[in-house]
């Protein structure tokens, strides 16, 4: 299959694309096993889009049980070449209080035990790809210059930390991302960036800020209150609102 001007992957809070217009379904399956949900094939701004939820439709996959190989596999195998992973996150720096939204261009992996490269199985080619920049920089520029088109703010730049779940981060550990230059944190940017540079595929991140990480924003140390999905998926739902202009936006250019 080819046309597929985008590939959106969806995370926590983003189960469907409300925008995408006359979807079909397409099968999960890969030679890396079941991806994560059916892919939904749509069109936005007259251009078709594929769209695939991270953690299964009804949010059943936990950050280390996705199938992060499948999934871009699957992506990859309907002829899509540009990849739009959604992800809500913690902010720790000032600029990424709740309800922002990022395009970082670095990754740092604290992960464990997660199946992390193509190269894998036996036989496989190893691949010793350049990591330096872990995103598309063309890609990201393209998100950069849709949301200005349509005045949405967004923070270009930023180090994402990428930690292991499904549990929430203590102060102690957002303390460590902290000093070592993350700006954000979450649960499902790796290996999910390396795989994407693996398979040949431009892949960025859009990083919905759903709270504060343990210890930052205004109301820092003990005293902070406790994090609550109820906030996580209200912060989500705000963040996420402009993203069918985005996508139109990215479409039309």
């Amino acid at each position: 299959m080819s046309g597929i001007a985008l590939a959106v992957i969806g995370g926590t809070g983003l189960y469907r694309l409300a925008a995408l217009e006359s979807v079909e379904t397409l099968s999960a399956g890969t030679v890396y096993g079941e991806a994560s949900a059916p892919v939904r094939i749509g069109t936005i701004a007259g251009k078709r889009v594929a769209f695939l939820a991270r953690h299964g439709e009804g949010h059943s996959l936990p950050p280390h049980q996705v199938n992060y190989r499948a999934n871009l596999r699957r992506l990859k195998d309907i002829g899509a070449s540009k990849v739009l992973a959604i992800t809500a996150v913690g902010g720790i720096t000032e600029h990424y209080g709740p309800r922002a939204i990022g395009c970082p261009d670095q990754i740092i992996d604290y992960t464990w035990g997660r199946v992390s490269t193509i190269c894998e199985e036996p036989g496989s080619e190893v691949l010793h790809v350049d990591f330096t920049e872990p995103y598309s920089e063309p890609l990201r520029q393209e998100v950069l210059a849709a949301a200005k088109k349509i005045s949405l703010p967004i923070v270009d730049g930023g180090c994402y930390g990428a930690t292991q779940g499904p549990r929430l981060e203590s102060r102690a550990e957002i303390a460590r991302l902290r000093r070592d230059g993350c700006d954000l944190v979450g649960m499902t940017g790796m290996p999910e960036t390396s795989l994407a540079r693996e398979m040949g595929l431009d892949y960025a991140c859009l990083a919905l800020v759903a709270n504060w990480a343990a210890g930052c924003g205004p109301a820092t140390g003990p005293a902070q209150g406790e994090i609550t999905m109820d906030e996580v998926l209200a912060n989500v739902a705000a963040a996420s609102a402009a993203l069918p202009q985005l996508l139109e936006s990215m479409l039309a250019r």
